[in-house]
């Protein structure tokens, strides 16, 4: 365990510590005795700087995702968006290779009622990205249910390979995640120039544009030409559109 800086302020050596234990020993590793021994505090000190253990666990989250978060937050500004939601797929699955406890505390650990925020704003650049797709008429589906899709199979090729890599096998599972990827991405997103198959033309293309209009009407909040009502009402419309011609639905 890496050596904590007493003439650090005792928040620091806290999170230090706490965060260190994490890496190590797993969320199980990390309890008040132990972050107090290490940090060298006493349990009343975490207390009075994070309320709770999960508070402290949540600082760490938060502290751990920053330089996740910013990488983030670089892929959205150039490139194709099919190619950045690529390039964010991949980021994901490094930050948990490369943070396995930490990732297993932000995705396999949290419990309803809890602070997500850190998980949260990742998600919400995966949603924007997923957004622009939708803008350029090749998102299949809605934009949330799309979103959705790509974080849960995301998450679960991240854990099997997280679990691959403690029991020294993830050689064996080397391409399960750009398989994964080109998978779900290729169900998901098509060429706007392509043609659909034979038959499907017409439901295909108004689907793509249902979804693109949507995506769009979302984006234009403080902008938007329409009534409250008359929103919420061609939003309907659109959404039951893209789901009766997307693939799947009724032609």
């Amino acid at each position: 365990m890496t050596v904590i800086d007493t003439n650090q302020q005792p928040r620091e050596r806290i999170l230090r510590a706490a965060a260190d234990l994490l890496a190590e020993g797993g969320r199980e590793a990390v309890s008040t005795r132990s972050v107090s021994a290490a940090a060298g505090v006493q349990a009343q000190t975490i207390y009075r700087h994070f309320g709770d253990m999960r508070g402290l666990l949540d600082e760490v989250a938060r502290r751990g995702l920053e330089r996740y978060l910013a990488d983030k937050q670089a892929n959205l500004t150039t490139g194709d968006p099919l190619e950045q939601l690529r390039r964010g797929w991949d980021l994901h699955v490094a930050f948990g290779l490369a943070n396995p406890a930490l990732y297993r505390l932000l995705y396999t650990d949290h419990r309803p009622g809890e602070d997500a925020t850190a998980r949260d704003e990742a998600y919400g650049i995966l949603v924007q990205l997923v957004t622009r797709v939708a803008e350029e008429g090749r998102l299949r589906m809605g934009v949330d249910a799309a979103a959705a899709m790509i974080q849960a199979t995301g998450i679960g090729v991240t854990i099997t390979l997280i679990g691959a890599q403690q029991a020294g096998r993830l050689a064996e599972h080397e391409s399960l995640s750009g398989s994964t990827r080109d998978a779900v991405l290729s169900a998901l997103v098509t060429d706007a120039e392509s043609a659909p198959p034979a038959g499907q033309a017409r439901a295909a293309r108004g689907a793509r544009h249902a979804v693109a209009l949507k995506a769009l009407l979302d984006e234009a909040e403080d902008d938007r030409p329409f009534t409250p009502g008359e929103h919420l009402l061609l939003t309907e419309w659109l959404t039951r559109l893209s789901s009766a011609t997307a693939p799947g639905g009724t032609d």
